[in-house]
């Protein structure tokens, strides 16, 4: 379903005319209903690979190879092309829910526009969509949270809110960046359980970053590590695990936090090889 093949991005100074490439030559295939995980530290260039496909690089940036989404090239298009292709096509699940909402709007405004504007819907069917939605990513009283502002709601439920809104356009792909980092544990476990759910439910596609590898492996069928702008291996969450291919990938499964609470959707993978369970939630009294 999507194609990323070579994906070279660089960028070039305004001041000095000097070119730094930041993505070198990346290529990887996502099947429809895949999940896939980019996962790597800070600065490895996984929300830069997210943002060459929604076609919002930096300025002075340019892209080379290719893109293609059901075999349309996504770099070669523009304008209202490419504008349709991603209210239809492509939704964007951000880090900071905050950012993705007007703060002087209520956040149920968030929602009818949306389905209004790509799914042309009359604003009253829009409304009634938008609260089925809200009830679908376990919001009971809907009509009191599209009625809230921003300020008012906790993350979590505004999180909830951004992925009722990424699913309300029924896209072929959906980009989730860290969609949890900035919740807590308890809620992020909560979160993810929702976005997995709902993935699922409507065979949507994804890709979603993150630095947390088991996190990643619990909601994702095949991991890409990624260091310094290349992708260094592409596996299932447990070639990744049990037989990574690089010194990198190993150290990143040496750092992982092997403590989660238990029923987190990654407890499960804190496990060894052997199947030894080293997490809060199957670890025995006083081994912690």
């Amino acid at each position: 379903m999507l194609n990323v093949n070579d994906l070279v991005l660089t960028v070039t100074d305004p001041d000095t005319g000097a070119e730094t490439e930041i993505l070198h030559g990346n290529s990887f295939e996502l099947r429809q209903g895949e999940a896939l995980g980019l996962v790597g530290e800070s600065g490895s260039g996984k929300s830069m690979t997210l943002k060459c496909i929604l076609g919002i690089e930096p300025s002075g940036a340019r892209v080379d190879g290719t893109i293609e989404l059901d075999g349309a090239d996504l770099l070669a298009m523009q304008g209202e092309q490419l504008r349709r292709v991603r209210a239809e096509d492509l939704a964007l699940i951000a880090q900071n829910p905050h950012g993705a909402l007007n703060p002087v709007l209520p956040v149920g405004q968030f929602l009818i526009e949306g389905m209004s504007d790509a799914r042309t819907l009359p604003r009253a069917e829009a409304a009634r969509r938008a609260a089925e939605l809200l009830r679908e990513v376990g919001i009971d009283d809907a009509e009191r949270v599209m009625a809230s502002f921003p300020h008012q709601l906790s993350g979590g439920l505004l999180q909830r809110v951004v992925i009722a809104g990424a699913i309300s356009g029924e896209p072929k792909l959906l980009l989730a960046d860290e969609p949890t980092t900035a919740l807590d544990v308890t809620t992020q476990a909560e979160v993810v359980a929702i976005l997995d759910e709902k993935r699922r439910e409507h065979g949507l596609s994804m890709i979603f970053v993150t630095h947390d590898l088991d996190l990643a492996a619990a909601v994702c069928d095949r991991l890409a590590v990624m260091r310094n702008g290349e992708i260094l291996e592409i596996g299932t969450p447990e070639d990744i695990r049990d037989r990574p291919q690089t010194e990198y990938t190993r150290k990143l499964m040496e750092a992982r936090p092997m403590l989660y609470p238990e029923g987190h959707p990654a407890a499960f993978l804190a496990e060894g090889p052997n199947g030894e369970g080293t997490s809060q939630a199957t670890a025995k009294e006083g081994e912690l």
